[in-house]
């Protein structure tokens, strides 16, 4: 499945771009991208890794247990098996699911220094290889830029915030790796769409947890694999519209005037994950199920809710309610909101791509997309965008618990 997923994504993010190339009849073949993504994307890279892993210290046995002797002189009973394999999908498809309960806070899954930064790189690869690959399918590869800086500029404000705990205030949770490294997993694991994690978010800073949301909430910084590139494409043609109202010109994308149909088409898909993200959080208080798993009405204990819905509506899998959510109110509403939050995107995106399948073309661009301006356009439009929707919301949680003097992280 999570072969299966990762690749489901990487076919969206392909029959996206073939929407926007100049020339293009279709979409392509679904089936076709699907086994091309399988077999020459993803299990070589993670082949390659899974050996890496092994060399790392990480198991690979098809074994359950082993039995090992302590320094102690004691014995101990170890769940093993094929944990480097599961890893490197894992994190190549940007699925999150850990082989142990603590995720890639577990010594077997995470041994040293050298895997904690291999894991983050293969979070990375495969969000970040798409933003090129846009610019190299529609043949224009200075395409690629806003798409890339617009991304990794989110990403870099992202990083910012996250970091003030651990440099300015000295915070820092994961004594195997530093505050650094438990921060930057957190924001790239949430900015990937991952969802795995290498430290507690209990006792991480209420700002690191608003890095995360942010990168849960804008979805495209990087985004996940094929979804993060959709989804930028998402705001560029809002931001597209908008500089178009601004100067009085028709809005144009890559010489194709942008109709209200697809605006209209943009606009519910961003506004699809609010609705599934605010409309349950209410519901969790409205019907008494957050008081019933003992979450308080404070700051914190907004946040956990928030973040459950946040997590499920970007398919991160990080996790801030542990096993207190396993109830039947929380199971099936966060399934909803997951199955939403994938494919409702994915539907209306594709179908942005294939209105734009024979649409004429002007020699005569107007607005230049490529630029270094365009692209700080493009951050200030996202983050306004993002802003001043989950804003409210954002302040009654995270930022709430910073400004309340909870610089010891939630713990």
């Amino acid at each position: 499945m999570q072969f299966t997923s990762a690749a489901s994504g990487l076919c969206a993010a392909v029959a996206l771009i073939r929407g926007f190339k100049a020339g293009s009849k279709d979409l392509g073949n679904f089936y076709v991208d699907f086994v091309r993504s399988l077999t020459r994307i993803l299990l070589p890279l993670c082949f390659v890794a899974a050996l890496i892993f092994v060399w790392l210290g990480i198991p690979q046995t098809l074994s359950g247990y082993t039995t090992v002797t302590t320094v102690e002189g004691a014995t101990q009973t170890i769940l093993v098996g094929p944990v480097a394999s599961l890893v490197s999908i894992m994190q190549i498809g940007t699925n999150g699911g850990g082989y142990y309960g603590a995720n890639s806070a577990y010594p077997l899954q995470n041994p040293n220094p050298a895997s904690d930064v291999l894991q983050i790189i293969l979070m990375l690869l495969l969000p970040t290889v798409l933003c090129f690959v846009y610019g190299e399918m529609l043949g224009k590869e200075k395409e690629s830029r806003p798409i890339l800086w617009a991304s990794y500029g989110l990403f870099i404000i992202d990083l910012v915030i996250a970091f003030i705990p651990t440099s300015v205030l000295g915070q820092g949770i994961e004594v195997r790796f530093g505050g650094f490294f438990s921060a930057f997993w957190t924001v790239v694991t949430t900015a990937v769409t991952t969802g795995s994690i290498n430290a507690s978010l209990y006792g991480i800073h209420p700002l690191v947890i608003l890095s995360a949301f942010m990168g849960m909430l804008i979805q495209a910084t990087p985004g996940g694999k094929g979804v993060g590139m959709m989804y930028m494409v998402m705001y560029i043609v809002i931001t597209v519209f908008v500089v178009g109202l601004m100067s009085g010109r028709t809005p144009e994308y890559l010489g194709m005037k942008i109709t209200g149909r697809d605006v209209l088409l943009v606009m519910f898909t961003f506004l699809i994950h609010p609705i599934i993200i605010l409309i349950p959080t209410v519901l969790a208080y409205a019907t008494g199920a957050a008081n019933a798993i003992g979450v308080g009405s404070g700051s914190l204990g907004f946040t956990q809710i928030l973040y459950e819905y946040t997590s499920a509506a970007a398919n991160n899998g990080s996790d801030f309610l542990g096993a207190s959510a396993n109830t039947p109110f929380f199971n099936i509403s966060t399934g909803l909101v997951m199955f939403a939050g994938r494919y409702g995107p994915i539907v209306l995106l594709l179908a942005l791509a294939g209105s734009m399948i024979g649409r004429k073309r002007h020699a005569d661009v107007g607005l230049r997309t490529d630029s270094v301006t365009f692209s700080i356009v493009l951050i200030g439009s996202t983050l306004i965008l993002v802003v001043l929707t989950f804003f409210p919301f954002l302040a009654l949680g995270p930022i709430l618990s910073f400004f309340q003097g909870h610089s010891n992280g939630f713990g």
